[in-house]
């Protein structure tokens, strides 16, 4: 397994493989659905494909991509960060999600911003966006909270879902 970094609490990792069950375990919590959506990711063979041709694709063609968050303390898998590259924005963006049972605890925060310190210090991003609904309050925090700022709203392309993008 290829840890990324680390912090007081938690490993961020590479996926692979064998994440599948804890990838369906994600996709198909309440928050992912609610604020991400439904990404008909239900069986092990959905969430190879989910892998392969995501976060696993990211790591070869860019170096970086959506990394798997582990509580150090037992290397329970609790969530998901990392950098993205999405064709319709003009800077990789920071993306992350966790297991309602791990929400509130200032993980998302703790690995978040050694992220942003890891786009910056090691992958020499000069500049980071994130994107999000405007109804999901949490990751509007966070994401203020680790340094970026409101934009503007965007469209996204193919859809008529508006979401509010931010950037360093």
């Amino acid at each position: 397994m290829k840890h990324i970094l680390e912090t007081e609490r938690l490993w961020l990792r590479e996926f692979n493989l064998g994440d599948k069950e804890f990838v369906i375990a994600l996709l198909n919590s309440p928050g992912w659905l609610q604020f991400i959506g439904d990404r008909n990711v239900k069986t092990d063979e959905q969430a190879a494909h989910y892998l392969e041709n995501g976060p696993l694709k990211s790591y070869r063609e860019n170096g970086y991509g959506l990394y798997l968050v582990e509580q150090k303390a037992d290397n329970c898998a609790i969530g998901m960060c990392g950098i993205i590259n999405r064709n319709y924005l003009d800077s990789p963006d920071i993306g992350f999600a966790f297991l309602p049972d791990f929400n509130g605890k200032g993980y998302a925060f703790e690995i978040a911003s050694a992220t942003m310190v890891y786009a910056k210090d090691t992958l020499h991003l000069p500049k980071i966006a994130a994107i999000t609904v405007s109804e999901n309050a949490r990751s509007i925090r966070l994401i203020e909270k680790i340094g970026l700022t409101f934009s503007k709203p965007i469209h996204l392309p193919g859809s008529t879902e508006v979401v509010w993008l931010y950037t360093t």
